[in-house]
């Protein structure tokens, strides 16, 4: 039978007054939000999840910023409810229509909300088996995202064991007995040059924005939503035909994706690496050329205004990631998706400059970008040229500088599998 929110309650007081709940806390205040009106609360209008055998993510969209507690009950003898995640989202109203939300990935059984108290939201989340969970917010709109890990079921692994485990036996099963002459020597077929991937089988390419969300905008108008799906899909194509790995597109068509539903689509399907596809902009119009980020704490402040504007929020609120970027990262493949930034800068770079000379290299460099938050694979984000300098606008719109910025992003991607066998030979 499922815990009512009510009864949740207390039992968390209980349990506080143990000392075994533990709690975390946003760290910004409600009555200093900007634009929140006095006394109005915030609207819960949604509760969303992403989930796959080792990972789930929980999104709770609010329509304005509000303060929220954490915490995590473990189950007892003395209590006979599951062990659970509940956050209390203060200054705020459950909006109609918002409902619990059945999960059953493994790791979650339920979330369940309710009106607690007339100005607290309570969101419970049933747990089967986690190992860690983290819980942050993101900006415009607020969201209250949290990440759980945990161990892979059973039933997921044995099935991963038998989907993956079919080939191999297919592969390693002794031919039949066929009796075949040999060719003659000078009619020996030269055997075809493949490229093998390895142990990546799978890639996500994100084109970013989408929708209502144009991205950066030309003088000409040209927006950034269009050019970086056209390079994207030219990519995935190139990846499929050439590498001849499984390429997973976050949006094929002119669609909104949340930024943190990119990155829950690439830990669902098990991706093995994230490639997100931008264009950049500056205030400056003489600013030009190609760079590649990966998740970090922005080193310079242009760095910090680009993952502003990436993120589609402001410095203050890029302040705010920063100061728990560091928890967030507890999983991120740091090392690999900045050797993955140098060697698809370093191609793309190669590939534009040979068409195009006067094209800069401004590096890979590190930002606290949303889209790139909770990846659990190597993930970037390429900014593929300057919207706001006239020549690469133009350039932009130009099909034969898409096909070759996604020729080179492919290259940088083939340099970096390259690199991975060769460290690997080296090992053995």
């Amino acid at each position: 039978m499922a815990q009512p929110v009510a009864a949740a309650a207390k039992t968390a007081k209980k349990t506080t007054k143990a000392g075994a709940t533990a709690k975390r806390e946003s760290k910004r205040p409600a009555e200093g939000n900007e634009g929140q009106v006095a006394g109005a609360r915030g609207a819960v209008n949604d509760i969303r999840y992403w989930s796959n055998p080792d990972y789930s993510r929980v999104a709770i969209t609010v329509d304005r910023e509000v303060r929220y507690e954490a915490h995590q009950i473990k189950q007892n003898v003395s209590d006979p409810y599951p062990s659970r995640i509940y956050l209390d989202l203060m200054g705020a109203r459950l909006s109609p229509g918002v409902r619990d939300l059945p999960i059953g990935d493994g790791f979650l059984k339920t979330a369940r909300v309710a009106q607690y108290k007339p100005d607290v939201v309570r969101v419970v989340l049933d747990v089967e088996r986690i190992r860690d969970y983290k819980v942050f917010p993101l900006s415009d709109p607020f969201r209250i995202i949290v990440d759980v890990k945990g161990e892979r079921p059973l039933e997921f692994a044995k099935l991963t064991e038998q989907i993956h485990g079919a080939a191999s036996a297919a592969e390693a099963r002794p031919p039949e007995d066929i009796e075949a002459k040999p060719l003659p020597k000078e009619d020996k077929p030269k055997p075809p040059v493949v490229f093998k991937p390895g142990k990546i089988r799978r890639i996500v390419v994100d084109p970013g924005h989408g929708g209502h969300d144009p991205g950066a905008v030309g003088a000409s108008g040209t927006q950034e939503k269009e050019i970086v799906l056209s390079i994207g899909l030219k990519l995935a194509e190139k990846i499929r035909e050439k590498l001849g790995v499984d390429v997973v597109l976050t949006r094929s068509t002119d669609v909104f994706i949340p930024l943190e539903e990119r990155t829950a689509i690439a830990n669902k399907v098990n991706a093995d690496l994230f490639v997100s596809v931008h264009a950049n902009a500056s205030l400056n119009r003489t600013a030009s050329g190609i760079e590649t980020y990966y998740l970090n704490l922005a080193k310079t402040e242009k760095a910090a205004q680009l993952a502003a504007r990436e993120n589609g929020t402001s410095l203050e609120k890029v302040s705010l990631l920063q100061a728990i970027l560091f928890d967030l990262m507890a999983n991120y493949k740091l090392n690999d998706s900045a050797h993955l930034a140098e060697e698809v800068q370093k191609a793309l770079y190669k590939k534009i400059h040979s068409s195009y000379p006067t094209t800069k290299n401004l590096g890979v460099k590190q930002g606290p970008f949303y889209v790139l938050v909770g990846a659990t694979m190597p993930s970037i984000l390429v900014e593929v040229a300057f919207l706001s300098n006239e020549a690469e606008e133009a350039r932009l719109r130009d099909p034969v500088y898409q096909d070759r910025a996604a020729e080179g992003i492919l290259e940088g991607i083939k340099g970096y599998i390259g690199s991975l066998k060769k460290d690997k030979s080296e090992k053995e």
